[in-house]
């Protein structure tokens, strides 16, 4: 009965009055006084003052309402679980990604994953929710997803978790900039440059930053954005370099994004998060593992670029000798 009592005191809190709440409960507006007494007859002290017939709250009716309300959260989280079983059952597969990886990433897993699995029968429903990693740690701590990619900005205390990627930012510009012509970028380049920065509390800047201050170098910030995959795109529209991860900049280089090593270590870590205790799915298993063959794919695509890039000019050198 307190499960209940606790819905018709938030009702009340939300409504402002009994007979509001009466009506959108669907009962009788004693039922709701009542379950009220009940509910501050239990807690040992008054929810409401009774002022001509209204219900005003106390400061204690204000901060138990606090409580309430998260408690109600974990209820709607049941619930959406809940519905979710009765649609698909356990052929399900939820993910949370953060845009780095969600964007672009993960659709590619899964297309290779879809391949793999001919029959309609054999495809799990998927859910692939892109969100900034507070939202996917939240989600993968309710139970929402089956697991989740978010950067290393943020504690992860409490989950199961572990480094899915680790890469050296890179930096990425237009393809007339003055250092697309240069096989890497020195940090002393950096300097002067219009920057296009990740947010302050991104983990990666931070790194940046450090390390430039170490020798006396400071960026030139002209625009911060949250997403790399904004970074990029601000490239590519020539306003500015940026260093990102280099599985963001794969996706654009085909658009023609500049892609150059920085000669720095400024690691870009993807962090995969589990809910806690809580055993795989056999689907969840294998995307999994289909992930990681692909992160390994992407690897070497990376690689080959940046090869690419350091073989050409000795190339156009032999050319030009021969003339």
């Amino acid at each position: 009965m307190l499960l209940r009592e606790l819905e018709i005191f938030r009702t009340v809190m939300m409504a402002g009055s009994a007979n509001k709440a009466a009506a959108l409960l669907g009962v009788s507006q004693p039922a709701v006084s009542q379950s009220i007494r009940r509910l501050e007859d239990g807690a040992g002290f008054a929810l409401f003052a009774r002022l001509r017939g209204r219900l005003q709250p106390t400061p204690e009716a204000r901060a138990l309402l606090h409580e309430v309300e998260r408690t109600f959260i974990g209820l709607s989280a049941i619930e959406h679980r809940m519905r979710a079983l009765k649609q698909f059952g356990v052929n399900r597969l939820s993910i949370a990604a953060y845009p780095a990886f969600g964007l672009s990433f993960v659709p590619r897993a899964l297309a290779r994953f879809t391949s793999l699995r001919t029959a309609p029968e054999a495809r799990p429903q998927v859910s692939l929710q892109v969100l900034s990693s507070r939202d996917v740690r939240e989600r993968v701590q309710s139970g929402q997803a089956d697991f989740g990619l978010m950067a290393d900005e943020l504690p992860v205390t409490g989950m199961d978790n572990s480094v899915f990627a680790r890469f050296a930012g890179v930096v990425v510009m237009h393809r007339k900039h003055r250092l697309a012509r240069g096989k890497t970028v020195q940090p002393a380049q950096l300097a002067g440059e219009p920057f296009l920065a990740l947010n302050p509390e991104d983990a990666s800047r931070q790194r940046l930053e450090h390390a430039l201050a170490e020798q006396q170098i400071a960026l030139d910030v002209a625009v911060e954005t949250p997403y790399a995959a904004s970074v990029c795109e601000l490239a590519l529209l020539g306003l500015g370099i940026g260093v990102v991860n280099p599985i963001t900049a794969l996706d654009y280089a085909q658009r023609g994004l500049v892609i150059r090593p920085l000669a720095m270590d400024v690691p870009f870590a993807c962090l995969l998060v589990l809910p806690p205790g809580t055993p795989m799915s056999s689907a969840a298993r294998e995307f999994l593992a289909i992930m990681r063959a692909q992160l390994d794919t992407d690897q070497r695509a990376l690689k080959a670029h940046l090869t690419q890039l350091q073989v050409a000019p000795s190339r156009k050198a032999t050319n030009r000798a021969k003339v």
